[in-house]
């Protein structure tokens, strides 16, 4: 009898912490994703501004919100983390959720930051990142960076939604900087 694998630890644990939240979002009326799962200027003096700094990427806006990012962490993040490593995976996820929550708070008081998007984003870049070898760039990596940051740029500039393109671009960002880091550590 075949048994059931846990074979992706963090993004596994990324999906059901982000189930929990959404979950919890809909019990309360959307009160702990105001206290958790969402980040905005807050005072300093409270412990969960500090919480929310990161979990903000655990929370979503709605289901649809939720299925859009999630299927997509799920389809890339099991082959960056048996790329890079667990460890690896959840520093870069917890750096890319701090450096998108610290812009927001400081630079954007007056709205709210949540979801998962700059984390698939994170990925995209990761996996397009895999592949340097000798120092090389691959030209793939150039490519995702033109047509994803370039859109998200174009999108940012020119359409007017409630989607956080700059938070598209950190994870991005943040994606090269990791993936070329992990990729010179193992050098």
């Amino acid at each position: 009898m075949k048994k059931l694998q846990y074979n992706s630890p963090v993004i596994l644990s990324f999906f059901f912490l982000s189930l929990a939240a959404l979950v919890l979002d809909c019990l309360t009326g959307g009160v702990t994703t105001a206290a958790l799962f969402s980040v905005y200027r807050a005072p300093l003096t409270s412990p969960l501004t500090y919480v929310r700094l990161v979990g903000h990427v655990l929370g979503h806006a709605d289901w649809s919100h939720f299925f859009g990012n999630i299927c997509l962490i799920l389809v890339l993040g099991p082959v960056v983390e048996s790329r890079y490593g667990s460890w690896n995976l959840l520093i870069s996820i917890l750096i890319t959720a701090l450096v998108s929550g610290l812009v927001y708070f400081v630079f954007f008081p007056g709205n709210a930051l949540l979801g998962a998007s700059g984390i698939v984003f994170l990925l995209i870049f990761l996996s397009s990142i895999s592949g340097i070898r000798g120092g090389n760039i691959p030209v793939s990596l150039i490519l995702v960076a033109l047509i994803y940051l370039g859109g998200e740029i174009y999108d940012m500039i020119f359409v007017a939604d409630s989607v956080s393109q700059l938070t598209h671009i950190i994870g991005g960002i943040c994606g090269i900087v990791c993936g070329t880091a992990m990729a010179r550590g193992k050098r």
